[in-house]
């Protein structure tokens, strides 16, 4: 039963969290906190499974307390925020720091919207509560991992033009798109595309985050743009991601895939029908097999898949999908992504002068 501590300076926020956290019968809360300093003295003392991060709080703040819990006893956080403007700028600085997501503030018992997002709040601490954290996990370098060849393509066109990377990821996803983003070169031939499951609100916010990291430039992909080179695209919240033959952004209502709108798996399939082995797929961090059906299409047209590897992972269940399926061309460290990817632009879609196999 993951424990969990509560941080909130309103009385009535701690409340509500609590009674949404305590009524699931599989969550015991075992502490609240009222501020950002007392969440750091509790968290030394009463060991939760996972914190609850308000955002913004007197005495200290949840950026700071988050940079602090993670420095001192490394601890998963679920960042909760207000969907505001300044508040979800600052919980993608705590993400930053370490928290592994952010989810919206549940409304009272009377909205209309309390019960779907109490159950993802409930959903979110419980398959977080056991990830493995250390301090500053994903914002700190990671040790590379060597290249690790899957079996080999059944398809594809050796020296193939790449025309496109397409990304996609859920659970500890922004921190990790933040490490890619950060690390590709400022005259990246190739458009971005990324799906990232995210809370509505929170889109925009993850777009003027990634926005500031790197050298390229973010954005949320619009209907019927046309895809320029050097920019990452990010799918809108409940808005599946694709791409024309012509090189124009589609965005889609159709049904959910598996449960996600966006879908990884839609993206991956709507790029591999557009640019066939100029494609290349990555599917990274979160929980679930979202994007492993379009990664078969995708391979299947003769496009180069890359697979985060487990040990980089937040959560290791998208990328084992595909792995285990024996779709991905190679298994990369989060820390090599960025600089794999580079490479296989610069070379066409030749893997083997990536990984160095003759």
């Amino acid at each position: 039963m993951p424990r969990v501590l509560v941080v909130d300076d309103s009385p009535a926020s701690r409340r509500l969290l609590t009674h949404v956290l305590n009524r699931d019968g599989d969550i015991s809360v075992v502490g609240e906190a009222t501020n950002g300093a007392e969440a750091v003295r509790m968290t030394a003392r009463l060991a939760p499974d996972l914190v609850t991060m308000d955002v913004q709080m007197p005495v200290m703040d949840g950026f700071e307390a988050t940079r602090r819990i993670m420095r001192e006893t490394p601890t998963p956080i679920v960042m909760i925020s207000a969907v505001q403007p300044d508040e979800v700028a600052w919980s993608f600085k705590a993400i930053e720091a370490g928290a592994l997501t952010v989810v919206a503030k549940p409304p009272g018992p009377l909205s209309p919207q309390f019960e779907a997002q109490a159950d993802a709040l409930v959903r979110t601490v419980k398959e977080l509560a056991q990830v493995k954290v250390v301090t500053r996990r994903l914002p700190q370098a990671l040790r590379p991992q060597a290249l690790r060849p899957q079996a080999p393509r059944p398809t594809g066109r050796p020296g193939a033009e790449v025309k496109v990377v397409a990304i996609g990821a859920s659970t500890g996803g922004p921190a990790a798109l933040a490490k890619v983003v950060s690390g590709l070169p400022a005259r990246l031939a190739v458009p971005v595309l990324v799906v990232q499951h995210i809370g509505g609100g929170f889109d925009r916010g993850l777009v003027e985050w990634l926005d500031g990291v790197g050298r390229l430039p973010v954005t949320l992909a619009t209907q019927g743009k046309s895809l320029e080179p050097g920019t990452v695209y990010v799918s809108p919240h409940d808005r599946h991601l694709g791409v024309s033959r012509a090189g124009r952004i589609l965005l889609s209502d159709a049904p959910p895939i598996g449960g996600h709108r966006p879908s990884a798996t839609h993206l991956f399939h709507s790029v591999a029908s557009a640019f066939g082995p100029g494609a290349i797929g990555v599917i990274m961090t979160g929980i679930g097999a979202d994007g492993c059906d379009g990664i078969r299409v995708l391979r299947q047209m003769g496009g180069t898949v890359l697979a985060q590897d487990r040990e980089s992972c937040v959560v290791y269940g998208m990328p084992r999908a595909v792995v285990d399926a024996g779709l991905a061309d190679h298994v990369v460290s989060l820390d090599s992504l960025a600089e794999v990817i580079t490479s296989l632009v610069a070379d066409g879609s030749s893997v083997a002068r990536v990984s160095g196999d003759r």
